[in-house]
Parts: C-alpha cells; structure tokens; sequence
C-alpha cells in the first residue's frame, strides 16, 4: 500500500476523512477536496495529506483543484494517482416529490451526480498513467437500490451513480482502471441526525420514532459507521479487491427496503 496516491473529495469530514485517515495509516499520500474552508485548514499540515478547498459541482473549482494536484505530482516525481474517491454528496431536501424545490432538487444532483462526473472526468488521465491497477469508488447509497419516500433528488442521484459506476467499469476495464460504488445504509453520524429531523418533521413524529424505524429496515437493526466503509475501499485496494469491478456493494446490515409508512 505504501507510496500510493488518492484523490478523495469532500475528505475533511466524516465518512471522506475516515477513508482518508486509513489510507494515510497505510502510507498513502492524499489529496484532499472540500468545500469546507476551516475544515481544509484544520487538515494542514498533517502526514501523508494534501488538502484545498473544492467545490465538485463547479467545474472552474474542479479544474484548479486538478491543476493543483498536477503540479504537486510533478514536484514530486509522481506520475498519477492510484485511485479516486467520489465521496462528495448532500442529502438533499426532505418531502414529496410534487413538493420539492426546483433550486433543492437541481442542486442535489449538481453535487451529487454532476460532481461526480467532473472529478473523474479529469482524474481518468492521472489513472491511466498508474494502471493497470488504478481505481475509482463513487459513493452510493442503499438508496441506490431502492426506492425511498421523501427523498427523491437524493434518490435519483444515487441510482445514477451506479449506473455511472458500471459503464466507466466497462469504459476503463481493459485498460487496468477498476470502477466499483459503494452503499452504505445510514452511517451513524450529524448527517443521518438532520436527516432523520427533517423526516420527523415531515410526517409529524418523533426522532426517536423515525431512527427506531430505520433501523428495522436492516436484518442488523444497526446503523454503519464511517470505519466500516473506510475498511471497504482498503479491501477494495488490497490484492484481494484486485478482480472486484463494476459492483455496487452494499454495506447496510441486510436492508430489503427502504419503505416508510406514508398513511400515518
């Protein structure tokens, strides 16, 4: 693993820095995206990290984090990257779909799918010059998987992402370049909070009665935690991943649906 190279976006917080923070323990060098201007300082400085401001939903922010990181590979003597993690994502509003805002809903997808095209859009270079045996995991969802109420644009971009996953798998597999999503269910952290706020809010129950039901709709009744996906990308990474492409991998404990009940 030592002296390999990652581009993560959105790596200065949660589930980005958790795969960061591993991949750094191994001895890999990181470059750093976030739109998180103190999040980014608070990474400054550490071993094995790169890190910049990057807003994945605008393309001039992507160029100049990608002229950025060209720059540091050849003062370096590198010649590209290992792998790419798609990791920038925005859970999007809660509600129906006829009440969704057109700003909510176009802004999710910008994030979650556009961005998702413009950081491997211009890293597919710096993978080829390090395959074959290069990657890139895009961050799904179980939700990719499944239909989910309330959560349309959320919804929408995930499924696209898979869909994204495997014709890149197909794009870049004879060139070495493995394209694998991963979905987690809900990860335990702020962000599943406010989305199950925002649920409760919606449909006029109690936080702890929307959590107490998403965690029936896994075998496991448990949430994720970030290390669990962390682990993942390592496998994936590992000689053990090194046959595993064009797969959504679901680490979400069992979950068969995603349906909530809609008439209470």
């Amino acid at each position: 693993m030592k002296g390999r190279i990652a581009v993560i976006s959105a790596a200065a917080s949660g589930i980005g820095l958790a795969i960061a923070e591993a991949l750094c323990g191994n001895g890999w060098r990181v470059y750093a995206g976030d739109q998180d201007t103190a999040a980014v300082e608070a990474l400054r400085g550490r071993e094995n990290f790169a890190a910049m401001v990057c807003d994945v939903s605008d393309a001039a922010s992507v160029a100049q984090f990608y002229a950025w990181i060209a720059s540091d590979l050849m003062a370096r003597g590198a010649a590209g990257i290992d792998l790419l993690v798609n990791n920038a994502g925005i859970s999007g509003p809660t509600a129906r779909l006829e009440d969704q805002p057109i700003e909510a809903w176009n802004a999710t997808i910008n994030v979650n799918l556009n961005g998702t095209f413009l950081m491997t859009r211009s890293a597919i270079p710096l993978l080829r010059r390090r395959a074959p045996g290069s990657a890139i995991i895009c961050m799904s969802s179980n939700a990719g998987l499944f239909g989910c109420p309330l959560r349309g644009p959320y919804v929408a971009s995930k499924w696209a992402l898979i869909g994204l996953t495997k014709t890149l798998a197909m794009e870049l597999g004879p060139e070495g370049i493995r394209v694998n999503a991963i979905c987690p269910g809900s990860v335990e952290g702020p962000r599943i909070d406010r989305v199950i706020a925002a649920d409760a809010a919606e449909r006029g129950l109690t936080t702890e009665e929307v959590e107490r039901e998403y965690k029936r709709q896994s075998s496991l009744r448990t949430f994720a935690a970030k290390e669990d996906v962390a682990a993942m990308v390592q496998y994936l990474m590992s000689p053990a991943g090194a046959r595993i492409s064009g797969q959504a991998l679901a680490i979400d404990g069992h979950t068969e649906s995603l349906s909530l009940d809609m008439e209470a």
